[in-house]
Parts: C-alpha cells; sequence; structure tokens
C-alpha cells in the first residue's frame, strides 16, 4: 500500500500538476470590461488604403509609436504567440495604429512578417499625433503612451467595443488587473494574454450556441 501511495506521489502528482498549470485555466469564467464602448477610428485608412473599424470584430489593438522598426521584434512576439494559432477566424483582427510618416516602416514590417504567415489580419492605420492621443485617452488607461506615442501593450476589444481585461476579485479571492498586455515579454503573451483571448472566444461561441447560430467564424 505505501509502495503504491509513494509511486503515485512520485509519478502522477507531477503529470497532474503539470496538466492543471498548463491548461492556462483563468481566475474569471467572464473577462471584465475595462472601458465600455470605447470610440471607433476615424477617417484613418491602413497601408491599402482602406478604412478599418472596430466594429462586430474582435481586435487585437496595439500603439507601434514613431520608432516601430526598433520595436519590431515586439510584432514578431505577438504574431508567433497569438496571431498564427488563431489566424483564419473572420471575426479576428490585428490593429496597429500608428503615426502618419511611418508608413514606409509599417510596409517593412508587414513584409517582414509576410515572409512566413498569411498577414491578412493584420492592420496598420495611420493618424495625426493629436488623433493619436485623443483616441488613446478616451480609453481610460492607468497605463500612458511613451513619448514617441507608442506602447508595447496590446489590448483586446470585443465586437462590441468593449476594452475587456481583469478587473474585480476572481475566483480564488485575489484582487486582479489587467488592461494590457506587453509584447515585449512572449511568457506574458502565451500566458496570460492567451488565456484571457480563449475566454473571449469562448463567451462568442457559447452565444452562437445558444442562439443556435453557430459557424466557423469564431
Amino acid at each position: 500500500m505505501k509502495k503504491n501511495i509513494v509511486l503515485f506521489v512520485l509519478f502522477v502528482l507531477p503529470i497532474v500538476a503539470y496538466l492543471f498549470f498548463a491548461s492556462g485555466v483563468n481566475s474569471f469564467t467572464k473577462l471584465p470590461t475595462i472601458t465600455p464602448k470605447i470610440a471607433d477610428f476615424g477617417n484613418w485608412k491602413s497601408l491599402k488604403g482602406e478604412k478599418v473599424t472596430l466594429n462586430n470584430k474582435i481586435t487585437i489593438l496595439g500603439f507601434s509609436g514613431s520608432e516601430i522598426l526598433k520595436n519590431r521584434g515586439n510584432f514578431f512576439n505577438l504574431n508567433e504567440k497569438i496571431y498564427q494559432r488563431y489566424n483564419g477566424f473572420k471575426d479576428l483582427q490585428f490593429v496597429v495604429v500608428c503615426p502618419l510618416g511611418t508608413e514606409n516602416d509599417a510596409e517593412k514590417i508587414e513584409a517582414s512578417l509576410g515572409a512566413f504567415t498569411d498577414v491578412s489580419g493584420w492592420h496598420f492605420v495611420f493618424a495625426s499625433p493629436q488623433e493619436i492621443k485623443t483616441f488613446y485617452n478616451q480609453l481610460h488607461l492607468k497605463g500612458k503612451l511613451d513619448q514617441n506615442l507608442g506602447t508595447s501593450n496590446v489590448y483586446i476589444v470585443d465586437k462590441e467595443r468593449n476594452l475587456r481585461g481583469r478587473k474585480g476579485v476572481s475566483k480564488d479571492k485575489k484582487d486582479e488587473y489587467k488592461e494590457g498586455y506587453d509584447t515585449f515579454h512572449p511568457s506574458e503573451l502565451s500566458n496570460e494574454m492567451l488565456d484571457d483571448f480563449k475566454i473571449i472566444l469562448y463567451e462568442y461561441r457559447a452565444a452562437l450556441k445558444k442562439n443556435h447560430n453557430a459557424t466557423k467564424e469564431l
């Protein structure tokens, strides 16, 4: 009997523990809203000259700043950890707000990503410095843009233009607040962001199933 218990502790428990932590179960069953009903983009154009909207899309929102090439590693981290995994969902888009004048640099980033990724879900949009400041301020976030109008954080915005994250007391009675996910740290994307993103997808899939309108879009 004691031998069986020892074997269980040595071999079974570590496997169970690994599966538990590897599953990345978030302590929230529904991802809280940080800022409700944020404004849509202005008449800002993408590299293709198209207008991009936040309406009816799950959006991963970023702000490149003027030093977009210097921070290009952040885009590759996001592309590898999140985008490539979920690329193909019609209701998902990755949008990066860039200052006017950085179009050539953004084209280089997109071309680099396109060498090994279908970049149809990536959208770099361009606005004036004042427009970017105004848009960011209405997000009502604790974090601020740097002097170049950029941040390494990205944000999850749902189809109703609610900016989502972690806020309040979780199921395990811990106070949590998280408004963005740092693309400089791949581990944060693989853990916290992926965990929270899965909850958003589950919410919409559950709603579609409830309405008997399930599609392959999510």
